[in-house]
């Protein structure tokens, strides 16, 4: 338990709600209630074992942070989970009761198990001991089977070494939901590039013999999409884009738009991971300036990416 005040609001609630669960106890020194809840607040964030964290907003002193709550009585608490209120409920409920709201929002052991070890999977990543991380991934699946991101770098892991039927079995769950994630249709179109490249003959051309067939007949969009995942299966994604957006502009709904999937699928892949604060405009979920505008159109690969999508909308249009 800790009290917060406008200063540390940022770090100690927005920013700490992104990796666990955090509970607002606004509450005031008159306030009779707020007496018999702190204790009972104090002693469920001990059995909960860091499930949650506890903090402590006096609104008599903090009248900016509650009003910004639109508190009307207390005590009141507020559970932020990723930056954001999500619940809450008003007055010295029974520790049971205070339970049952808690069990309802928060992971479970198995996801807190499952978590630590996607965690631990990205440390061995950065180190360079991707077998590690391949163990710690694997670890996190079996604890949480719905842990997405693990799920996501497992595959990524497991196609970055050719071991592409495991990673259609572990797409395989992912590509059942509806609609599918737009990150795990990626990925298969990825694993799909390299099975091309390794079952049929043409993934071992010369892209020079693709030029060739493109030459005698600009609409050959079966040899211009050939080529596209020869140029994928080679890590030359942008090259591909160029291939597939000279379909697209042809003919939108060739093959099932199975270009324009693929091309949106390497944007996907190719676009880095924001971090937990950082929303889509740049600032932390509690509105503080991360990354302005210049800055981003400063980033090499977020200036391409952003090109590319420019590109993919005006031969859609």
């Amino acid at each position: 338990m800790m009290d917060v005040t406008i200063e540390n609001f940022e770090a100690e609630v927005i920013a700490a709600s992104m990796a666990t669960p955090v509970l607002l106890d606004f509450w005031a020194p008159w306030c009779g209630p707020c007496k018999s809840l702190g204790p009972v607040l104090e002693k469920l964030e001990v059995a909960y074992a860091g499930r949650f964290k506890l903090v402590k907003v006096n609104s008599d002193d903090e009248q900016q942070l509650a009003q910004a709550f639109g508190i009307k009585s207390i005590p009141t608490c507020i559970l932020m989970v990723g930056g954001k209120p999500v619940d809450g409920f008003m007055g010295a409920l029974p520790e049971g009761k205070i339970r049952e709201f808690l069990d309802k929002h928060l992971p479970d052991e198995e996801a807190l198990l499952a978590q630590a070890a996607a965690e631990q999977a990205q440390e061995h990543l950065q180190a360079g001991d991707e077998h590690s991380a391949r163990a710690a991934l694997e670890q996190a699946l079996a604890a949480d089977p719905g842990n997405d991101d693990a799920r996501f770098d497992l595959v990524k892991l497991l196609i970055g070494h050719g071991e592409l039927a495991e990673a259609a079995a572990l797409l395989a769950p992912a590509m059942a939901r509806i609609p599918v994630p737009l990150r795990f249709e990626a990925q298969t179109q990825w694993l799909n590039a390299l099975e091309f490249v390794t079952t049929d003959p043409r993934g071992q051309w010369e892209l020079a013999q693709f030029d060739e067939l493109i030459g005698q007949n600009k609409r050959d969009f079966e040899t211009r999409f050939a080529k596209s995942r020869r140029l994928i299966a080679v890590g030359q994604w942008e090259a591909a884009m160029d291939e597939l957006l000279e379909i697209i502009m042809r003919d939108k709904k060739w093959d099932a738009e199975a270009p324009r999937k693929t091309f949106v699928a390497l944007l996907e892949l190719m676009t880095p991971p924001k971090s937990n604060a950082q929303a889509a405009d740049g600032k932390s979920a509690g509105g503080i300036e991360l990354m302005g505008k210049a800055a981003l159109e400063q980033d090499p690969l977020l200036a391409m990416i952003a090109s590319y999508r420019r590109k993919l909308s005006m031969a859609l249009n």
